[in-house]
């Protein structure tokens, strides 16, 4: 595998509604489309921090920049023996997580496409389906979130997620019992609570809830054993886990049941599975979750996402959920809650380069 020529265009979309969390909201979708080329293929990967920062530390601006002046140029003009060894290559250089998974995906693309396989197949998956799960984010009043669930729960999304944040929490989960009874129903927090709130938790666990997800702050892990063991809703931990060491302590405290993997946060599918294997050997449930990206991100997902003990909804929505268009052909679907994967080898899913120039931010090749 030698790693030939990338070129990486920087896309800004635009949102039907804005993202909306506790921390903050965008309005458009900025992702860093990375196409690696080797050996003669193309894979395509995605860089896709949320703008603003207000979900890390990372944006599009830092990822730009370590892309353009260190990871490709570091990479281009390497030969590796393996896709392991260039995936093990790329987790030890010194920048984000979210930079090196738009290469290292990438790589993931072109070795299925090298044995002419679908990427999920190449990941070990042996279902050709993802459940999907509707994702909502805070409105101004009740009534629009309520509307939002409605508009699009025919479509037969698995489970709902509803963002919570403090003041705007139990009289949603009363609004939405009452109004669509007892659906598959979670909250995502994005650690906006402290342990202060605990008697939040202890209502909330009245609901019937699957998870609450990330009540905490990611690095208060002794804090969320406490509130784990006070609540017999299963602990989600999603900003929490970034590392694999951050899967062992938070394990051995017992501060949740259930991970969310990301395959941006972590940086790529090698340690996306590294988690995933771990998860399983320990008995945890798991999931796999979105920023949300764009097509290329979410098709990345949708693919892990069919893996065996994957026990909930991914937050892989259809192409139209958030975006007015999107970068590949075709869109992604759900129907009936499910997103049919692609048979054909490496993503499956064509790139469209005359969308890629319609919404590029920016755009530069690199090569030897």
């Amino acid at each position: 595998m030698r790693m030939d020529r990338i070129t990486l265009t920087h896309v800004r979309l635009p949102l039907w509604e804005p993202f909306r969390i506790s921390n903050g909201e965008v309005a458009e979708k900025d992702g860093i489309v990375c196409a690696v080329e080797s050996d003669g293929l193309t894979g395509y990967g995605e860089s896709s921090p949320m703008a603003g920062s207000f979900y890390s530390s990372d944006t599009p601006e830092s990822c730009w920049k370590q892309l353009t002046t260190s990871l490709c140029p570091s990479i281009l003009g390497r030969d590796f023996e393996s896709l392991d060894a260039a995936s093990s290559w790329l987790d030890q250089q010194p920048a984000s997580n979210f930079a090196k998974v738009g290469i290292e995906t990438a790589l993931w693309d072109i070795e299925a496409q090298r044995r002419q396989m679908p990427l999920h197949r190449l990941l070990g998956a042996t279902r050709d389906y993802a459940e999907s799960g509707l994702a909502v984010g805070l409105y101004d009043s009740t009534d629009q979130l309520l509307a939002t669930i409605a508009k699009y729960l025919p479509d037969g999304y698995k489970r709902v997620k509803i963002k919570i944040c403090p003041g705007h929490d139990i009289e949603l989960i009363e609004a939405v019992r009452a109004r669509f009874g007892d659906i598959p129903l979670m909250t995502d927090a994005n650690a906006s609570y402290t342990l202060d709130d605990i008697s939040i938790f202890e209502k909330l666990d009245a609901y019937g809830l699957r998870m609450f997800e990330q009540p905490l702050q990611g690095a208060a892990l002794e804090d969320s054993a406490i509130l784990q063991s006070r609540v017999k809703t299963p602990i989600c931990l999603d900003e929490s886990l970034e590392t694999f060491a951050d899967l062992e302590r938070a394990a051995a405290l017992h501060s949740f049941k259930i991970a969310n993997i990301k395959i941006q946060r972590v940086g790529g599918f090698r340690n996306a599975l590294k988690l995933y294997h771990r998860c399983s050997e320990l008995g945890l449930s798991i999931w796999i979750g979105t920023m949300p990206e764009l097509g290329i991100g979410q098709a990345q997902g949708a693919a892990m996402s069919a893996l065996a003990g994957c026990d909930y909804p991914t937050d892989v929505e259809a192409s139209l959920r958030w975006f007015r268009d999107d970068i590949i052909d075709p869109f992604l679907e759900v129907r009936d809650g499910l997103v049919q994967l692609p048979h054909q080898p490496g993503l499956g899913y064509r790139i469209n380069e005359e969308k890629l120039q319609r919404y590029a931010v920016a755009r530069q090749v690199i090569d030897k």
